[in-house]
Protein backbone atom coordinates (compact mmCIF):
# COMPACT_ATOMS: atom_id res chain seq x y z
CA UNK A 1 0.00 0.00 0.00
CA UNK A 2 2.64 2.49 0.95
CA UNK A 3 4.13 1.47 -2.53
CA UNK A 4 1.13 2.74 -4.34
CA UNK A 5 1.08 5.57 -2.25
CA UNK A 6 4.03 6.79 -3.59
CA UNK A 7 4.37 5.88 -6.87
CA UNK A 8 0.96 7.34 -7.07
CA UNK A 9 1.80 10.59 -5.72
CA UNK A 10 4.65 10.85 -8.16
CA UNK A 11 3.13 10.44 -11.03
CA UNK A 12 0.47 12.57 -10.15
CA UNK A 13 3.53 15.27 -9.75
CA UNK A 14 5.41 14.91 -12.73
CA UNK A 15 1.77 14.80 -14.94
CA UNK A 16 1.59 18.48 -13.87
CA UNK A 17 4.57 19.03 -15.35
CA UNK A 18 7.19 19.36 -12.79
CA UNK A 19 10.59 18.33 -13.34
CA UNK A 20 11.31 14.80 -12.43
CA UNK A 21 13.79 16.01 -9.40
CA UNK A 22 11.73 18.20 -7.63
CA UNK A 23 8.57 15.52 -8.40
CA UNK A 24 11.20 12.74 -6.08
CA UNK A 25 11.37 15.62 -3.56
CA UNK A 26 8.32 16.49 -3.24
CA UNK A 27 6.54 13.24 -2.95
CA UNK A 28 9.46 11.89 -0.45
CA UNK A 29 8.93 15.12 2.31
CA UNK A 30 5.01 14.43 1.68
CA UNK A 31 5.49 11.04 2.65
CA UNK A 32 8.11 11.45 5.59
CA UNK A 33 6.20 14.47 7.60
CA UNK A 34 2.51 12.35 6.66
CA UNK A 35 2.92 8.55 6.98
CA UNK A 36 5.98 7.90 8.91
CA UNK A 37 7.95 9.26 12.03
CA UNK A 38 11.17 9.63 10.83
CA UNK A 39 13.24 12.35 12.34
CA UNK A 40 13.99 15.70 9.73
CA UNK A 41 17.83 15.22 10.99
CA UNK A 42 18.11 11.58 9.59
CA UNK A 43 16.59 13.00 6.24
CA UNK A 44 19.58 16.23 5.95
CA UNK A 45 22.09 13.52 7.27
CA UNK A 46 21.35 11.33 4.26
CA UNK A 47 20.80 13.82 1.95
CA UNK A 48 24.58 14.65 3.06
CA UNK A 49 25.52 11.38 2.60
CA UNK A 50 24.10 10.16 -0.40
CA UNK A 51 25.62 12.70 -2.99
CA UNK A 52 29.32 12.24 -0.97
CA UNK A 53 30.69 9.36 -2.54
CA UNK A 54 33.55 9.38 -4.59
CA UNK A 55 32.07 7.86 -7.55
CA UNK A 56 29.76 10.86 -8.20
CA UNK A 57 33.04 13.14 -8.86
CA UNK A 58 33.71 11.24 -12.05
CA UNK A 59 30.08 12.79 -13.38
CA UNK A 60 31.21 16.36 -13.61
CA UNK A 61 34.36 15.72 -14.98
CA UNK A 62 33.11 13.68 -17.46
CA UNK A 63 30.75 16.42 -18.58
CA UNK A 64 33.41 18.53 -19.13
CA UNK A 65 35.65 17.06 -20.42
CA UNK A 66 32.73 16.02 -23.11
CA UNK A 67 32.37 19.71 -23.44
CA UNK A 68 36.07 20.79 -24.52
CA UNK A 69 35.90 17.87 -27.07
CA UNK A 70 32.35 19.56 -28.20
CA UNK A 71 33.47 22.94 -28.61
CA UNK A 72 36.63 22.41 -30.16
CA UNK A 73 37.83 20.23 -33.43
CA UNK A 74 38.02 16.69 -32.03
CA UNK A 75 34.27 15.98 -33.57
CA UNK A 76 35.02 17.14 -36.93
CA UNK A 77 38.43 15.06 -36.98
CA UNK A 78 36.66 11.63 -35.69
CA UNK A 79 34.28 12.44 -38.70
CA UNK A 80 36.87 12.70 -41.34
CA UNK A 81 38.31 9.84 -39.89
CA UNK A 82 35.64 7.76 -39.97
CA UNK A 83 34.95 8.47 -43.44
CA UNK A 84 38.23 7.62 -45.37
CA UNK A 85 37.45 4.14 -44.09
CA UNK A 86 33.99 3.26 -44.78
CA UNK A 87 32.89 6.26 -47.02
CA UNK A 88 33.19 4.45 -50.05
CA UNK A 89 30.83 1.29 -48.99
CA UNK A 90 26.66 2.36 -49.69
CA UNK A 91 25.40 4.82 -47.37
CA UNK A 92 29.03 6.10 -46.56
CA UNK A 93 28.65 8.84 -45.34
CA UNK A 94 25.53 7.16 -42.16
CA UNK A 95 28.24 4.76 -41.95
CA UNK A 96 30.74 7.03 -41.09
CA UNK A 97 28.09 8.76 -38.65
CA UNK A 98 27.72 5.83 -37.07
CA UNK A 99 31.78 4.66 -36.47
CA UNK A 100 32.10 8.51 -35.59
CA UNK A 101 29.36 8.16 -32.93
CA UNK A 102 30.98 4.84 -31.27
CA UNK A 103 34.30 6.75 -31.43
CA UNK A 104 32.94 9.99 -29.05
CA UNK A 105 30.78 7.73 -27.57
CA UNK A 106 34.19 6.12 -26.18
CA UNK A 107 35.13 9.83 -25.08
CA UNK A 108 32.51 12.03 -24.23
CA UNK A 109 30.19 9.42 -21.95
CA UNK A 110 27.00 10.96 -22.67
CA UNK A 111 24.44 10.51 -25.58
CA UNK A 112 23.26 13.90 -26.27
CA UNK A 113 26.97 15.32 -26.54
CA UNK A 114 27.73 12.78 -29.21
CA UNK A 115 24.31 13.55 -31.45
CA UNK A 116 25.13 17.41 -31.11
CA UNK A 117 28.77 17.04 -31.64
CA UNK A 118 28.22 14.50 -34.57
CA UNK A 119 25.26 15.48 -35.70
CA UNK A 120 25.59 19.40 -36.39
CA UNK A 121 29.05 18.68 -38.81
CA UNK A 122 27.73 15.69 -40.59
CA UNK A 123 23.79 16.11 -41.10
CA UNK A 124 24.32 19.01 -43.34
CA UNK A 125 27.28 17.29 -45.07
CA UNK A 126 24.86 14.15 -45.54
CA UNK A 127 22.20 16.23 -47.06
CA UNK A 128 24.49 18.53 -49.49
CA UNK A 129 25.98 14.96 -50.42
CA UNK A 130 22.12 13.61 -51.59
CA UNK A 131 20.71 11.92 -48.72
CA UNK A 132 17.29 12.46 -47.76
CA UNK A 133 17.06 14.15 -44.27
CA UNK A 134 15.05 11.43 -42.33
CA UNK A 135 17.92 9.13 -43.32
CA UNK A 136 20.80 10.93 -41.85
CA UNK A 137 18.42 12.15 -39.20
CA UNK A 138 17.41 7.81 -38.32
CA UNK A 139 21.76 7.25 -38.38
CA UNK A 140 22.41 10.12 -35.86
CA UNK A 141 19.77 9.80 -33.29
CA UNK A 142 20.24 6.42 -32.75
CA UNK A 143 24.11 6.10 -33.42
CA UNK A 144 24.48 9.01 -30.89
CA UNK A 145 22.53 6.55 -28.13
CA UNK A 146 26.24 4.79 -28.36
CA UNK A 147 27.00 7.99 -25.49
CA UNK A 148 26.17 5.82 -22.96
CA UNK A 149 26.72 2.38 -23.28
CA UNK A 150 30.62 2.39 -24.69
CA UNK A 151 32.38 3.85 -21.65
CA UNK A 152 33.13 5.74 -19.90
CA UNK A 153 29.39 6.57 -19.35
CA UNK A 154 27.56 9.01 -17.14
CA UNK A 155 24.73 6.23 -16.37
CA UNK A 156 27.01 3.90 -15.58
CA UNK A 157 28.20 5.57 -12.93
CA UNK A 158 24.68 6.22 -11.61
CA UNK A 159 24.32 3.08 -11.70
CA UNK A 160 27.51 1.92 -9.52
CA UNK A 161 26.02 4.67 -6.85
CA UNK A 162 22.79 3.46 -7.24
CA UNK A 163 24.22 -0.56 -6.27
CA UNK A 164 27.42 -0.07 -5.41
CA UNK A 165 28.37 -2.26 -8.45
CA UNK A 166 32.02 -1.54 -9.44
CA UNK A 167 32.04 1.62 -11.86
CA UNK A 168 35.39 -0.29 -13.52
CA UNK A 169 33.66 -3.29 -14.28
CA UNK A 170 31.14 -1.84 -15.66
CA UNK A 171 32.87 0.10 -18.33
CA UNK A 172 34.75 -2.66 -19.34
CA UNK A 173 31.30 -4.80 -19.70
CA UNK A 174 30.06 -2.14 -22.02
CA UNK A 175 32.54 -2.41 -24.52
CA UNK A 176 31.82 -5.65 -26.46
CA UNK A 177 27.79 -4.55 -26.41
CA UNK A 178 28.68 -1.71 -27.36
CA UNK A 179 30.61 -2.58 -30.35
CA UNK A 180 28.22 -4.90 -31.04
CA UNK A 181 25.41 -2.41 -31.33
CA UNK A 182 27.60 -0.14 -33.14
CA UNK A 183 27.60 -3.31 -35.88
CA UNK A 184 24.05 -3.48 -35.60
CA UNK A 185 23.54 -0.19 -36.25
CA UNK A 186 25.96 -0.14 -39.13
CA UNK A 187 24.43 -3.11 -40.65
CA UNK A 188 21.42 -1.27 -40.86
CA UNK A 189 22.02 2.04 -42.22
CA UNK A 190 24.13 -0.25 -45.06
CA UNK A 191 21.04 -2.42 -45.72
CA UNK A 192 19.17 1.11 -46.34
CA UNK A 193 21.53 2.57 -48.28
CA UNK A 194 22.17 -0.64 -50.44
CA UNK A 195 18.76 -0.91 -51.31
CA UNK A 196 17.66 2.89 -51.95
CA UNK A 197 20.83 3.35 -53.74
CA UNK A 198 22.25 6.53 -51.60
CA UNK A 199 25.38 7.78 -52.73
CA UNK A 200 28.60 6.29 -51.65
CA UNK A 201 31.91 8.60 -51.05
CA UNK A 202 35.14 8.37 -53.24
CA UNK A 203 37.67 5.47 -52.12
CA UNK A 204 39.90 7.04 -49.76
CA UNK A 205 43.84 6.52 -50.62
CA UNK A 206 46.23 5.14 -47.85
CA UNK A 207 48.02 8.51 -47.58
CA UNK A 208 44.41 9.88 -47.33
CA UNK A 209 43.38 7.46 -44.28
CA UNK A 210 46.92 7.74 -42.69
CA UNK A 211 46.66 11.76 -42.69
CA UNK A 212 42.74 11.54 -40.96
CA UNK A 213 44.18 9.25 -38.39
CA UNK A 214 46.90 11.77 -37.57
CA UNK A 215 44.75 14.25 -37.63
CA UNK A 216 42.30 12.68 -35.00
CA UNK A 217 45.11 11.02 -33.11
CA UNK A 218 45.19 13.25 -29.89
CA UNK A 219 41.28 12.34 -29.96
CA UNK A 220 41.19 9.09 -30.00
CA UNK A 221 44.17 8.71 -27.46
CA UNK A 222 42.17 9.98 -24.80
CA UNK A 223 40.17 6.38 -25.25
CA UNK A 224 43.36 5.29 -24.37
CA UNK A 225 44.26 7.53 -21.53
CA UNK A 226 40.46 6.34 -19.96
CA UNK A 227 40.18 3.21 -20.51
CA UNK A 228 44.39 2.20 -20.25
CA UNK A 229 44.30 3.61 -16.77
CA UNK A 230 41.52 1.94 -15.93
CA UNK A 231 42.40 -1.29 -16.93
CA UNK A 232 46.37 -0.99 -16.29
CA UNK A 233 44.72 0.27 -12.40
CA UNK A 234 47.15 3.39 -12.69
CA UNK A 235 43.83 5.25 -11.22
CA UNK A 236 40.52 4.84 -10.69
CA UNK A 237 37.19 5.60 -13.27
CA UNK A 238 36.79 8.76 -11.15
CA UNK A 239 40.35 10.11 -11.58
CA UNK A 240 40.11 8.47 -14.74
CA UNK A 241 37.36 11.19 -15.16
CA UNK A 242 39.69 14.47 -13.56
CA UNK A 243 42.37 13.39 -15.95
CA UNK A 244 40.23 13.27 -19.42
CA UNK A 245 38.68 16.71 -18.66
CA UNK A 246 42.54 17.78 -17.75
CA UNK A 247 43.50 16.37 -21.55
CA UNK A 248 40.33 17.33 -23.41
CA UNK A 249 41.24 20.65 -22.36
CA UNK A 250 44.89 20.69 -23.04
CA UNK A 251 43.81 19.09 -26.66
CA UNK A 252 41.18 21.38 -27.69
CA UNK A 253 43.14 25.01 -26.41
CA UNK A 254 46.67 24.19 -26.82
CA UNK A 255 46.92 21.21 -29.81
CA UNK A 256 44.21 21.93 -32.17
CA UNK A 257 43.62 25.27 -31.04
CA UNK A 258 40.41 25.13 -31.80
CA UNK A 259 39.30 27.03 -28.75
CA UNK A 260 40.74 30.05 -27.54
CA UNK A 261 41.17 30.94 -23.85
CA UNK A 262 38.34 33.18 -23.37
CA UNK A 263 36.33 30.21 -24.58
CA UNK A 264 36.84 27.85 -21.35
CA UNK A 265 35.01 29.98 -18.91
CA UNK A 266 31.69 29.55 -21.21
CA UNK A 267 32.56 25.95 -21.58
CA UNK A 268 33.00 25.89 -17.39
CA UNK A 269 29.88 27.13 -16.78
CA UNK A 270 27.89 24.90 -19.01
CA UNK A 271 29.32 22.23 -17.73
CA UNK A 272 28.83 23.43 -13.83
CA UNK A 273 25.07 23.81 -14.90
CA UNK A 274 24.58 20.50 -15.93
CA UNK A 275 26.31 18.91 -13.73
CA UNK A 276 24.08 20.72 -10.95
CA UNK A 277 20.90 19.75 -12.82
CA UNK A 278 22.42 16.06 -12.80
CA UNK A 279 23.16 16.68 -8.81
CA UNK A 280 19.76 17.63 -8.13
CA UNK A 281 18.72 14.65 -9.17
CA UNK A 282 20.74 12.36 -8.06
CA UNK A 283 20.13 14.01 -4.04
CA UNK A 284 16.08 13.66 -4.55
CA UNK A 285 16.65 10.23 -5.61
CA UNK A 286 18.39 9.20 -3.03
CA UNK A 287 16.13 10.03 -0.72
CA UNK A 288 13.50 8.31 -2.15
CA UNK A 289 15.70 5.14 -2.12
CA UNK A 290 16.03 5.80 1.34
CA UNK A 291 12.31 6.12 2.07
CA UNK A 292 12.07 3.04 -0.34
CA UNK A 293 14.14 1.32 2.12
CA UNK A 294 12.94 2.59 5.10
CA UNK A 295 9.57 1.27 4.03
CA UNK A 296 11.37 -2.18 2.99
CA UNK A 297 9.39 -1.71 -0.59
CA UNK A 298 12.36 -3.34 -2.45
CA UNK A 299 12.79 -6.79 -0.27
CA UNK A 300 8.54 -6.92 -0.19
CA UNK A 301 9.07 -6.76 -3.91
CA UNK A 302 11.72 -9.73 -4.02
CA UNK A 303 9.71 -11.71 -1.75
CA UNK A 304 6.68 -11.44 -3.72
CA UNK A 305 8.21 -11.91 -6.89
CA UNK A 306 10.00 -15.48 -5.83
CA UNK A 307 6.76 -16.35 -3.57
CA UNK A 308 4.96 -16.19 -7.36
CA UNK A 309 7.76 -18.56 -8.70
CA UNK A 310 9.15 -15.84 -10.69
CA UNK A 311 12.35 -17.18 -12.46
CA UNK A 312 14.91 -15.14 -13.76
CA UNK A 313 13.82 -15.28 -17.79
CA UNK A 314 9.91 -13.96 -16.74
CA UNK A 315 11.81 -11.24 -14.42
CA UNK A 316 13.87 -9.65 -17.09
CA UNK A 317 11.03 -9.66 -19.15
CA UNK A 318 9.09 -7.97 -16.52
CA UNK A 319 12.33 -5.23 -15.93
CA UNK A 320 12.27 -4.79 -19.71
CA UNK A 321 8.77 -3.68 -19.98
CA UNK A 322 8.70 -1.86 -16.74
CA UNK A 323 11.94 0.59 -18.06
CA UNK A 324 10.76 0.63 -21.43
CA UNK A 325 7.66 1.92 -20.09
CA UNK A 326 9.35 4.04 -17.63
CA UNK A 327 11.41 5.84 -20.84
CA UNK A 328 7.75 7.26 -22.35
CA UNK A 329 7.98 9.93 -19.06
CA UNK A 330 11.44 10.02 -17.63
CA UNK A 331 15.04 10.33 -19.05
CA UNK A 332 18.10 7.92 -18.01
CA UNK A 333 19.48 9.39 -15.49
CA UNK A 334 16.24 9.58 -13.33
CA UNK A 335 15.15 5.70 -14.44
CA UNK A 336 18.27 4.16 -13.51
CA UNK A 337 18.23 6.21 -10.05
CA UNK A 338 14.66 5.71 -9.39
CA UNK A 339 14.36 1.79 -10.91
CA UNK A 340 17.92 0.08 -10.02
CA UNK A 341 17.82 -0.13 -5.87
CA UNK A 342 14.54 -1.21 -5.83
CA UNK A 343 14.57 -4.40 -8.78
CA UNK A 344 18.60 -4.78 -7.73
CA UNK A 345 17.78 -7.03 -4.82
CA UNK A 346 15.41 -9.28 -6.63
CA UNK A 347 17.93 -9.46 -9.46
CA UNK A 348 20.36 -10.51 -6.69
CA UNK A 349 18.07 -13.27 -4.96
CA UNK A 350 17.40 -14.85 -8.94
CA UNK A 351 20.69 -15.17 -8.82
CA UNK A 352 21.72 -12.42 -11.52
CA UNK A 353 24.54 -11.25 -11.95
CA UNK A 354 24.49 -6.84 -11.00
CA UNK A 355 27.00 -5.81 -13.30
CA UNK A 356 24.93 -7.72 -16.55
CA UNK A 357 22.14 -6.25 -15.12
CA UNK A 358 23.47 -2.95 -15.57
CA UNK A 359 24.90 -3.44 -18.63
CA UNK A 360 20.65 -4.00 -19.46
CA UNK A 361 19.60 -1.22 -18.00
CA UNK A 362 21.78 0.86 -20.17
CA UNK A 363 20.80 -0.39 -22.91
CA UNK A 364 17.17 -0.39 -22.28
CA UNK A 365 18.12 3.60 -21.95
CA UNK A 366 19.16 3.90 -25.01
CA UNK A 367 16.32 2.60 -26.43
CA UNK A 368 14.20 5.41 -24.33
CA UNK A 369 16.52 7.96 -25.73
CA UNK A 370 15.22 7.59 -29.13
CA UNK A 371 11.44 7.56 -29.30
CA UNK A 372 8.87 10.33 -27.85
CA UNK A 373 7.41 11.76 -25.87
CA UNK A 374 11.13 12.15 -23.69
CA UNK A 375 13.37 11.27 -25.93
CA UNK A 376 16.75 13.62 -25.24
CA UNK A 377 18.44 12.34 -28.75
CA UNK A 378 15.51 13.09 -30.55
CA UNK A 379 14.50 16.45 -29.04
CA UNK A 380 18.53 17.49 -29.70
CA UNK A 381 18.26 16.07 -33.45
CA UNK A 382 15.61 18.12 -34.25
CA UNK A 383 16.88 21.15 -33.07
CA UNK A 384 20.04 20.14 -35.60
CA UNK A 385 17.96 19.08 -38.26
CA UNK A 386 14.81 21.29 -37.81
CA UNK A 387 12.46 18.37 -38.07
CA UNK A 388 9.29 17.87 -35.94
CA UNK A 389 9.34 14.98 -32.94
CA UNK A 390 6.76 13.33 -35.36
CA UNK A 391 8.80 12.81 -38.26
CA UNK A 392 12.33 12.00 -36.60
CA UNK A 393 9.92 9.04 -34.87
CA UNK A 394 9.35 8.06 -38.23
CA UNK A 395 12.54 8.00 -39.33
CA UNK A 396 14.18 6.60 -36.44
CA UNK A 397 11.88 3.51 -36.46
CA UNK A 398 14.25 0.66 -38.86
CA UNK A 399 17.36 1.38 -35.80
CA UNK A 400 15.17 1.15 -33.17
CA UNK A 401 13.79 -2.06 -34.38
CA UNK A 402 17.42 -3.56 -34.70
CA UNK A 403 18.41 -1.93 -31.15
CA UNK A 404 14.82 -3.57 -29.46
CA UNK A 405 16.18 -6.90 -30.62
CA UNK A 406 19.93 -6.53 -29.58
CA UNK A 407 18.14 -5.43 -26.09
CA UNK A 408 16.94 -9.61 -26.19
CA UNK A 409 20.58 -10.56 -27.09
CA UNK A 410 21.87 -8.42 -24.06
CA UNK A 411 19.12 -9.75 -21.92
CA UNK A 412 19.30 -13.44 -22.25
CA UNK A 413 22.94 -14.02 -22.76
CA UNK A 414 24.96 -12.97 -20.36
CA UNK A 415 28.62 -13.76 -21.97
CA UNK A 416 28.43 -10.98 -24.09
CA UNK A 417 28.08 -8.41 -21.03
CA UNK A 418 30.16 -10.44 -18.56
CA UNK A 419 33.29 -12.25 -20.64
CA UNK A 420 35.81 -9.09 -21.14
CA UNK A 421 35.10 -7.74 -17.32
CA UNK A 422 36.15 -11.62 -16.42
CA UNK A 423 38.82 -12.24 -18.84
CA UNK A 424 40.71 -8.97 -17.39
CA UNK A 425 39.62 -10.72 -13.49
CA UNK A 426 37.41 -7.62 -12.40
CA UNK A 427 34.72 -10.10 -11.72
CA UNK A 428 34.29 -13.61 -10.59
Amino acid sequence: MNALIIFTLLFVLMLTGMPISISLGLTVLTFLFTMTQVPLESVALKLFTGIEKFEIMAIPFFILAGNFLTHGGVAKRMINFATSLVGHWYGGLGLAGVLACALFAAVSGSSPATVVAIGSILLPAMVKAGFPNRFGAGVISTSGALGILIPPSIVMVMYSVATNTSVGALFMAGVVPGLALAGVLGFVTWYRARRFDYPRQPKASAAQRLKAFRDSVWGLLLIVVVMGGIYTGIFTPTEAAAMSAVYAFIVAVFVYRDMSLRDVPRVLLNSANMSAMLLYIITNAVLFSFIMTNENIPQALAEWMLGQGLGPIAFLLAVNVILLLAGNVMEPSSIVLIFAPILFPVAVKLGIDPVHFGIMMVVNMEVGMCHPPVGLNLYVASGITKMGITELTVAVWPWLLSMLGFLVVVTYWPPLSLWLPRMLGMIN
